[in-house]
């Protein structure tokens, strides 16, 4: 089953003002539910840079999270994601890093690729 780093495209639409989720491979194994513990690969994008700031990939092995303790956007955005799946998920700032929080990534819509591995 692994699935290849992917290569984030460059959007070409406006910046979203809610969560878009994009299901790019549909997985067949258990759907992921709010608060699960999951492992996954990922790879995040500023949306309007289309710089990588983080990506498990770089790392040369899979992030294993909870997903009560991430951005709003992936805890509404994973559950009812399939183990075996990529998910593209485009996480405006207010369910991102918000809007003036100090984090280097404030203020930024943020891209993420990420595939499930595992989900309990």
């Amino acid at each position: 089953m692994p699935l290849e780093r992917p290569e984030v495209d460059f959007p070409e639409r406006e910046e979203p003002t809610e969560l878009v989720i994009t299901d790019l491979v549909t997985g067949d194994g258990k759907p992921a539910e709010s608060g699960d513990d999951v492992v996954v690969h990922y790879v995040g994008v500023e949306f309007v840079s289309g710089e990588e700031f983080d990506a498990s990939w770089n790392r040369g092995k899979p992030a294993s999270i909870s997903l009560r303790g991430l951005i709003t956007g992936w805890q509404e955005g994973i559950p009812g994601m399939r183990v075996g799946g990529r998910r593209e998920l485009i996480v405006p700032p207010e369910q991102a890093y918000g809007t003036d929080s100090g984090h280097r990534l404030a203020g930024k819509t943020l891209i993420f690729v990420i595939d499930l591995l595992e989900s309990s």
